[in-house]
């Protein structure tokens, strides 16, 4: 009996997945071109939906600039896209789903220029000498 609880429990233990168990995910495309001058350009898709291409080539001494994109399927099922530039002006990033500050200038609320009139109206009047 012993020997059957012991079997059992060997079995399950064999069956159950182990938290290092990592998913092979298959590279379906990776093309790399490397050129002597410092020119590069990649494409890679993985079979789980990720795509990448990059190019790049130098622009000064030392400095290279690039640009491409990505995407990829986020875990609550959003599809994530991003293209990009990266030379001396830095990364700059476009992507729908990256937040945009609003237009500059924009317009301003009535209230806040009648407080910046009353203020200037103060001014002027303590500069003439006058109490409010």
């Amino acid at each position: 009996m012993k020997l059957i609880i012991f079997a059992a429990a060997l079995v399950l233990a064999a069956a159950a997945p182990t938290p290092d168990e990592k998913k092979v995910v298959p590279i379906l495309r990776d093309e790399r071109i490397q050129e002597d001058d410092g020119r590069y350009n990649f494409d890679v898709e993985t079979g789980n939906g990720i795509l990448l291409s990059q190019a790049g080539s130098p622009v000064a001494e030392g400095a290279i600039a690039a640009a491409g994109q990505y995407s990829y399927t986020a875990p609550d099922g959003t599809r994530v896209e991003l293209k990009f530039v990266a030379d001396e002006n830095g990364f700059q990033p476009e992507s729908a789903l990256l937040p945009v500050a609003p237009e500059f200038p924009h317009p301003i609320p009535q209230f806040v220029l009648d407080q910046i009139a009353f203020a200037a109206e103060e001014d002027a009047r303590r500069a003439r000498g006058e109490s409010s």
